[in-house]
């Protein structure tokens, strides 16, 4: 992909984001502590707001081989072992069973597939259920947060699924205005509805109202979680193109994977496919013709190449389940603690630890967390429903793999219980926890909500999150922000579900403020003497006021 970024056709070039992904190229180098933060390593999401140029469209064409030769060698490889035609014939409709740690597995396979035949064959039939998004985005302005940006027009990937439904990535609606579907083979634009958009697990999901959209095209099926090696194959509209696009690779990594767009770790799949601009939202199927995953964002670096992530099937029906359960889009819970590998014998006989025992210490928790009346800071964390953690944080996965015990905790929904057993002072105790979303001090995203802000005296009072750092700072604000706002940003715990970080962004100059023009992003602490929680408590302290003056004390002693 080149650096051409949508920014450009934007005033303000440093606006371009890193961690919410504007569908378009988002750098992930800053926004996570993984090893891509380590490397320098930028990771982008996949979708398109403009025609290419020639020369782009030639450096795609050379970047992905025709699907006849990719699609037709590269799967083969991985049926030398003809494991479909081991299996024995199973019924047309096989039974599923919930795996123990979220995937689902066939009771009886399907019926075998001829191994002469292509994985572009079998997933064929499936093609016509994906669709082209174009979306037009109006974007909040969060350094002047009574104005809103240009808007902006963007075109990616969706696919239908059962329930006249239409699954896309959340990057790719992100402060939409205007949603337009478009079918494979159609002229026709159809105004599509959404009716959630999941911004940890970058998945949205849209409806059309209108009845012609939905005739002869079939919802596509979901299939399992896949396993390392099997032949995937990313159907979309990458580079903006009008006609469909097909390359296909194997999976070469499952773990937890940093969803850059969210700025949370969920499931994620690695591939080796061609995954660029435009492909957010487009389908991986497998070589039965089922969905595994959604693609979503790819790692554009000096030393890697094609690398690829897909949402796999586990984060989508989450998500789809959430939606039916709640009728709205409720999130992915968290356990609302920070803990500390027990890798060291020492540290492990210092917590009372016997030969047989492993976990990890939990070393903060969160205020705003269910458990923070429940666990204790240097309890260890045994088992989580009853499945034992090691003393490096992970679980067993599936044969022969293992996650971070993470993935436990996000296959719950919002308000489900869980059992943890914890090792406190040489005791065992079991405690049902409560699971609930993340409550951050410092958001990574703000759902779509358009920035608060609380102006007087020409003082600009505004709450911090990361849109505004970005804003502010551009995508290396981990870098280029103040470091108090970074230590707060990574390190501070919010001690109440309603308390914000509140800066004075910027000082309109006028005759009652001389000589405060250079605060710039200053943290308010008290007001008259009284510390300030939020936005909503300031503005009615000064409100109700009836001193002489209107005292703001600030960070670093400043009045």
């Amino acid at each position: 992909m080149g650096e051409t970024r949508k920014r450009g056709r934007k005033p303000k070039a440093p606006a371009s984001t890193t961690e919410t992904m504007d569908f378009q190229y988002t750098s992930a180098s800053n926004a996570t502590q993984t090893d891509y933060v380590a490397a320098q390593n930028d990771v982008f999401s996949a979708a398109n707001d403009s025609v290419p140029t020639a020369a782009a469209a030639a450096k795609n064409d050379a970047n992905n081989p025709a699907p006849a030769r990719r699609g037709r060698g590269r799967p083969r490889k991985s049926e030398v072992g003809h494991m479909e035609d081991t299996e024995p014939h199973a019924a047309a409709s096989p039974e599923r069973r919930p795996y123990q740690n979220g995937a689902v597995v066939l009771e009886h396979p399907p019926q075998p597939v001829a191994k002469w035949e292509s994985v572009a064959a079998r997933v064929m039939p499936a093609m016509d259920a994906v669709v082209k998004v174009f979306c037009v985005h109006t974007e909040p302005n969060y350094s002047l947060p009574w104005q809103r940006k240009r808007q902006y027009s963007s075109s990616s990937s969706g696919f239908i699924i059962g329930g006249k439904r239409v699954l896309t990535n959340a990057h790719s609606v992100e402060h939409y205005t205007q949603v337009k579907l478009k079918k494979r083979g159609s002229d026709t634009k159809y105004l599509a509805t959404v009716l959630a958009i999941g911004t940890e697990c970058d998945i949205a999901m849209l409806t059309v109202s209108d009845d012609e959209f939905w005739e002869g095209v079939s919802p596509v099926e979901f299939g399992d979680l896949p396993a390392l090696q099997d032949a995937v194959t990313v159907v979309g509209y990458p580079i903006g193109g009008d006609t469909i696009s097909v390359t296909s690779g194997v999976v070469s990594r499952i773990e937890i994977l940093s969803y850059v767009h969210g700025s949370t770790e969920l499931l994620g799949l690695q591939i080796d496919a061609a995954i660029n601009s435009g492909n957010s939202g487009g389908p991986a199927f497998n070589d039965k013709g089922n969905c595994v995953g959604i693609a979503f964002q790819s790692l554009k670096h000096e030393d890697a190449e094609n690398i690829g992530y897909v949402i796999p099937t586990p984060v989508i029906m989450h998500f789809i389940q959430d939606y039916e359960k709640n009728g709205a889009y409720t999130g992915f819970p968290i356990l609302g603690v920070e803990w500390q590998k027990m890798e060291n014998p020492d540290l492990r006989l210092a917590m009372g630890m016997k030969s047989d025992q492993k976990g990890v210490r939990i070393r903060r928790i969160e205020p705003t967390a269910p458990e923070s009346h429940l666990l204790k800071p240097s309890d260890v964390i045994l088992s989580f429903d009853g499945v034992k953690v090691a003393n490096d944080g992970t679980v067993p996965f599936r044969h022969g793999e293992r996650i971070g015990f993470s993935y436990l905790v996000s296959q719950k929904y919002t308000g489900d219980t869980a059992l943890v057993k914890v090792l406190r002072d040489s005791k065992i105790l079991e405690f049902d926890i409560k699971l609930a979303t993340h409550k951050r001090l410092i958001p990574a995203h703000t759902s779509g909500t358009p920035p608060s802000y609380y102006i007087i005296a020409g003082f600009v009072f505004t709450a911090v999150t990361v849109p505004y750092l970005r804003s502010e700072y551009g995508k290396d604000y981990e870098f280029d922000a103040p470091v108090k706002l970074l230590d707060k940003h990574l390190h501070a715990m919010a001690e109440s579900t309603d308390e914000q970080l509140l800066v004075i962004s910027q000082v309109l100059v006028a005759d009652i403020n001389i000589g405060y023009e250079d605060i710039v992003n200053t943290q308010v602490l008290a007001f008259n003497g009284k510390p300030v929680k939020n936005l909503k408590s300031l503005a009615n302290m000064v409100d109700n006021c009836n001193d002489e003056y209107l005292r703001f004390d600030l960070e670093y002693q400043q009045l």
